[in-house]
């Protein structure tokens, strides 16, 4: 497997099946920004009913046509038959689609990893379909180790490393301080990231040698 982060805004993407897998797909699609995403199913789940009729994904309530796969740059085959979700991937692969078949990660062209968001960060976790369990599992170590607060430190990170893109010259100053924000970001306190104070903070830490190999 090779993992990229998708942009999927603008993009059509199709779903057949309307139970719970095709629930959990969808979720995390709209999680990911999603905003094209179509459904076709003739009987949905109560939330994927609740999505539709907030306008949050467009829903054929009929059965799959081969038409459906026509565009869609990702297509998830969700049904609870294998034929038909086999006969699904068939006509996604002719039409050019990434095609996810469930169940069957050795017939995809893509895997869903177990996923953790604070915010920008994005720690995603795949045992290539050889155990969903161990991933899970992996995945809840993440949620402890990384909480809420990395959302915040995120942001904190981002608007440093534009503040110093645009006052420290130095390439090799600038990474060595973006290095130490990123280990002091997740630990400060709101109203303790005025930009300039910490930054020349940092630069002092470079320019006088505090720095133990600790990134303290």
């Amino acid at each position: 497997m090779y993992p990229v982060m998708l942009q999927l805004r603008g993009e059509k993407i199709v779903i057949v099946g309307g139970g719970r897998i095709a629930e959990r797909k969808t979720l995390a699609l709209l999680e990911a920004g999603a905003d094209g995403v179509v459904l076709i199913s003739p009987v949905l789940t109560p939330h994927l009913q609740a999505l539709a009729n907030e306008g949050a994904i467009q829903v054929h309530a009929r059965p799959y046509r081969t038409e459906d796969a026509g565009g869609a740059r990702l297509l998830f085959a969700a049904t609870d038959e294998a034929l038909l979700n086999q006969e699904i991937a068939d006509d996604g692969r002719r039409a050019g689609a990434w095609v996810n078949i469930a169940d069957d990660a050795s017939g995809s062209a893509f895997a869903n990893p177990a996923v953790v968001r604070r915010g920008d960060l994005l720690l995603a976790v795949s045992a290539s379909g050889a155990s969903p369990a161990l991933a899970a599992r992996i995945k809840g170590e993440l949620e402890q180790a990384y909480g809420e607060e990395y959302e915040a430190a995120v942001q904190r990170l981002r608007r440093l490393r534009e503040r110093a893109k645009a006052v420290v010259e130095d390439p090799n100053e600038r990474h060595e301080l973006l290095r130490l924000a990123a280990a002091e970001a997740p630990h400060m306190q709101e109203g303790d990231d005025e930009l300039d104070a910490w930054l020349e903070r940092l630069q002092k830490l470079i320019t006088e040698g505090f720095h133990n190999g600790n990134d303290k």
